[in-house]
């Protein structure tokens, strides 16, 4: 996924700002409403959402039907969603009223809230660009390595219901896992002989930290060739923003952190960057991908502005929900539109907590790294679920 992005990166990621213990502690709620009740509903065109709701579902309709939806009963079996699944494949998806009555007909909207509290936080994240080459040459010397053999990934949700959407990762060292070497470890050259395998080379190391943040990329070779990579693993450490850890060190302010700011500071102290960086002991493999976007933790590309990083452990992949997201610029409308859980991030926990992702290009690089918004977010789930 991008990320598990799912590492999230997913990874998620993706956020420099981090979610307040008081809201990542409480359960989640749930409280249902009416369509009418749903902040701009009537407003969206829905354009491109298709393009993710189809690829959700066309996973959701290989599972069993008996197989619980969720990391918990309250989001129903996996039959609860195949139907609405397949009476959207009569849906004409370019007829913004067709697509609503579709919903207002199959569907039953939910606030979700953390305990009593409706408002979250919502970052960005984007498809990030690096130069690069497939050799070590010339401004190229920073490698985005490929998984090492010897990583093993557990997702303890195939153990433990309780336990889904947690994963650890490590080496398994005389029939034990053991912890996998963390960031600082990895790029002084400490992983054993025959593991640090690099996939591609660029040349910038603050490019190399931005795309395991992100989960993917594409890297522009010299020859005008585009190698778009995504993620492949991660060593099991948590992630940690160093947007915090310049706030905490006082060369930024939480007013002013974000992902231009970050790379502003890194640039303007180079002999100071890499250490920064590596207080965030998360690192993340990659992979070159053969399909036309990044994939998410749910195993599907991603679709901009359609597809939400969400807090896996609490919420299901292929969800659709409502969102009502504050933008960084003030004088722009919420964005209030009809978005498919299908990502997560190591930086995205609790109840009322999403990502958006904005694409590819120097525009969503833009308004990704701009993002540290309030929002809220309504959960619409099949009419046979109750909750």
């Amino acid at each position: 996924m991008i990320r598990l992005l799912s590492f999230l990166v997913a990874l998620s990621l993706t956020s420099c700002a981090a979610v307040p213990p008081e809201e990542k502690d409480q359960p989640l709620t749930l409280q249902k409403i009416s369509f009418a009740g749903l902040p701009g509903w009537n407003a969206d065109s829905f354009e491109n959402f298709a393009d993710a709701y189809i690829k959700s579902c066309n996973r959701i309709l290989k599972r069993s039907p008996e197989r619980q939806f969720g990391p918990d009963l309250k989001w129903g079996m996996s039959k609860d969603w195949q139907l609405p699944c397949k009476k959207f494949e009569t849906v004409n998806s370019k007829n913004p009223q067709e697509v609503r009555t579709f919903f207002e007909t199959y569907f039953t909207p939910y606030s979700v809230a953390a305990g009593i509290e409706k408002d979250g936080l919502f970052t960005g994240y984007y498809e990030a660009s690096l130069r690069g080459s497939k050799t070590k040459t010339g401004p190229y010397q920073i490698p985005l390595r490929a998984r090492p053999d010897d990583l093993v990934m557990v997702q303890l949700g195939d153990f433990r219901d309780d336990l889904k959407g947690r994963r650890i990762a490590g080496r398994v060292i005389d029939g034990r896992l053991r912890p996998y070497e963390d960031h600082a470890e990895i790029i002084a050259g400490k992983l054993p002989a025959g593991q640090d395998k690099p996939l591609l080379w660029v040349d910038s190391a603050v490019d190399a930290f931005f795309v395991q943040i992100q989960g993917s990329g594409v890297v522009r070779l010299e020859n005008g060739e585009a190698v778009r990579i995504g993620y492949a693993g991660q060593n099991g450490h948590p992630y940690y923003a160093i947007g915090r850890e310049l706030i905490k060190r006082e060369h930024l302010t939480k007013e002013n952190v974000s992902m231009q700011s970050i790379r502003n500071w890194l640039a303007a102290n180079p002999g100071q960057a890499q250490e920064v960086m590596t207080t965030n002991p998360s690192y993340v493999f990659f992979r070159i991908l053969d399909k036309d976007g990044p994939v998410g933790g749910e195993g599907v590309p991603l679709t901009p502005l359609r597809s939400l990083a969400i807090d896996h452990s609490l919420m299901p992949y292929g969800m659709p929900l409502w969102v009502d997201i504050e933008v960084p610029d003030q004088n722009a409308p919420n964005i209030t539109r009809l978005m498919v859980a299908q990502d997560t991030g190591g930086a995205i926990r609790g109840p009322v907590r999403g990502d958006v992702f904005w694409g590819y290009g120097s525009e969503a690089e833009t308004m990704a790294g701009q993002m540290k918004s309030d929002g809220r977010y309504w959960a619409l789930l099949p009419n046979t679920v109750t909750p």
